[in-house]
């Protein structure tokens, strides 16, 4: 298969990762039928550029469809798509084992990544099942928690001092130097396995809506063509309308398409609860307000308040996580407020990742204390 340039057209018959005029290059659509079979992997076994290799799974994907009780209350059937099951607990884990999959297959002996959070942990947990050696790219404001989730699978995780923003272009450099794969926010092979994350949505109902926690704009690229390819192969008559959702404090996507600017600039002293998406120049930023146009589809931020006070409201169904993954829900009450979602629409928000990598954020409630001669006293 091919590799494309979503914004110039080139193609690219060699492996790269970005194209010459810069942006992000993708696989050239798909058009199959799914299979019988247990795993997504195997479902859509013709949908994917690689042939995943089922011996380094972690069982990613095949994650749950929930339906939330808050959808009552917003006048709308809202599902969440749970990809806080995932083996190291976020969406990453389905780019991070196709990725690999090709990796591994091409004789390279280590692979990378520039992620000071969900990305990292991924790449370092899939490094450590597959016997690879693992690079991980930090800022060296990277907290020791985090640090420690990363480094437990052997990664070799290196702290890297001035602007981290560079890093991304800098360690493609150091890949082929070096001969280390490095498996990026937009790595081509990482947003084709978002696409299961549309297959397995499709597979159990037709959304009107789905919105997507969007930060370097992989996950987007990943889930709508996913949808694109449904639809040009029979098995979806329409297509959904697709929401990218930001944090107001880091938001140059949203800040772009609303402006009607072709190009997003860099965000300038970014600000928000919600680091997963907090990227000042995504990467693939252009990409995604290319297909926000062409489609006629959404983009929408949210504030620090908004993004926590639905985490909260998610928590109390049982579900917690991290900030950036409340924000689809953040955002499904602005587009109620503003009519821009009719009621009764079915709605699917991603959940990306989970609270327990974020518990920072969470304040303690609800903790009494009693001495044992006490509890009597509890009440319900």
């Amino acid at each position: 298969m091919k590799l494309r340039c979503p914004i110039c057209g080139k193609t690219y018959d060699e492996p790269v990762q970005r194209c010459e005029c810069g942006e992000p290059v993708e696989f050239e659509a798909f058009k199959a039928e799914p299979y019988l079979g247990k795993t997504v992997w195997e479902r859509f076994w013709e949908f994917w550029p690689v042939e995943p290799a089922m011996e380094l799974s972690l069982g990613e994907g095949d994650t749950p469809l929930v339906k939330s009780k808050l959808g009552k209350e917003l006048g709308v059937r809202l599902y969440l798509k749970n990809e806080t099951v995932n083996p190291t607990w976020s969406f990453k884990d389905r780019g991070t084992f196709l990725a690999v999959s090709y990796a591994a297959r091409a004789g390279y002996k280590a692979i990378g990544t520039v992620s000071t959070g969900n990305m990292a942990a991924s790449v370092a947990a899939y490094a450590a099942r597959a016997g690879l050696k693992a690079k991980i790219l930090v800022s060296e404001s990277t907290s020791e928690e985090k640090l420690k989730a990363v480094s437990v699978y052997g990664a070799d995780v290196i702290r890297v001092r001035g602007d981290y923003g560079r890093l991304y272009f800098e360690s493609l450099k150091l890949g082929e130097k070096l001969g280390i794969y490095f498996i990026n926010s937009d790595n081509p092979f990482r947003v084709e396995g978002y696409k299961g994350i549309a297959f397995e949505i499709a597979e159990e109902l037709t959304p009107d809506y789905v919105l997507i926690p969007t930060s370097s704009g992989g996950l987007f690229r990943g889930i709508a063509k996913g949808l694109i390819e449904l639809k040009e192969s029979g098995l979806i008559e329409e297509l959904p309308t697709l929401v990218a959702v930001q944090a107001e404090g880091c938001s140059p996507i949203c800040r772009a398409f609303k402006e009607g600017r072709e190009r997003i600039e860099r965000f300038e002293n970014p600000k928000t609860v919600a680091k997963a998406i907090a990227n000042p120049y995504p990467p693939s930023g252009n990409a995604v307000l290319k297909l926000l146009r062409e489609f006629g589809w959404k983009c929408t931020s949210v504030s620090d308040e908004e993004i926590l006070e639905a985490q909260g409201e998610l928590a109390k169904e049982g579900l917690f996580v991290q900030p950036a993954s409340a924000t689809g829900i953040a955002a499904l009450k602005k587009l109620m407020e503003r009519g821009e979602t009719e009621e009764g629409a079915k709605v699917v928000s991603i959940l990306t990742g989970s609270g327990l990598k974020t518990l920072h954020t969470v304040q303690t409630r609800g903790i009494k204390e009693y001495p044992p001669e006490k509890l009597g006293e509890v009440t319900i």
